[in-house]
C-alpha cells in the first residue's frame, strides 16, 4: 500500500452511499476512488456506520435487507482499520477534540490523517474546517 494511495475515509462519506438524497458527486468519487485507492479509519468506524445503518432502519429510511446489502458492499472495500492505544485516545484524540472543538470520533479521523500525513475523506463541515486549519487536505480524486 503506498502512501499517496491511502487516505482516511469518514463515516459521514461511508453512509452517504447508501441514501439517494445524502450521496453527492464529491462522495460517488471517493467510492469510486476505492477501486484503486485504499482507506483507512480508526477502529470505531464500523460502529459508527453500523449505528448510523441502525438509527436508518428504526426511522424507516432503511429495511434490514438493505443494510445486509450496504454492509456486502463495505465488506468488499479497501477500508483498513487503525487502531489508537488507550492513551492515545484518552490523550491525543480528546486533546484534539477540545482544541477544535470536535467530538471524539471526528478527532480520531483528523488524528490519524494529521500522523500519517494523509487527506481525508469527509462530508462533515466541523471536521472539514478543523482539518484545514490543522493543515489536512481535504480527499481529491483525480480520475
Amino acid at each position: 500500500m503506498k502512501e499517496q494511495d491511502l487516505f482516511v475515509l469518514d463515516a459521514s462519506v461511508a453512509l452517504s452511499w447508501v441514501f439517494e438524497d445524502e450521496s453527492t458527486g464529491y462522495t460517488e468519487e471517493v467510492l469510486e476512488s476505492l477501486s484503486s485507492n485504499e482507506a483507512i479509519a480508526p477502529v470505531s468506524w464500523p460502529l459508527e456506520v453500523g449505528n448510523g445503518l441502525l438509527v436508518a432502519e428504526r426511522r424507516g429510511r432503511l429495511t434490514h435487507a438493505d443494510t445486509v446489502q450496504f454492509l456486502d458492499l463495505l465488506s468488499r472495500l479497501p477500508v483498513h482499520m487503525e487502531t489508537a492505544g488507550m492513551k492515545s485516545m484518552l490523550g491525543e484524540i480528546m486533546e484534539l477534540a477540545r482544541k477544535e472543538r470536535l467530538s471524539t470520533y471526528d478527532a480520531s479521523y483528523l488524528d490519524i490523517a494529521m500522523r500519517l500525513g494523509l487527506s481525508l475523506a469527509t462530508k462533515d463541515r466541523a471536521l472539514s474546517e478543523a482539518a484545514s486549519r490543522c493543515g489536512v487536505k481535504i480527499f481529491k480524486y483525480p480520475g
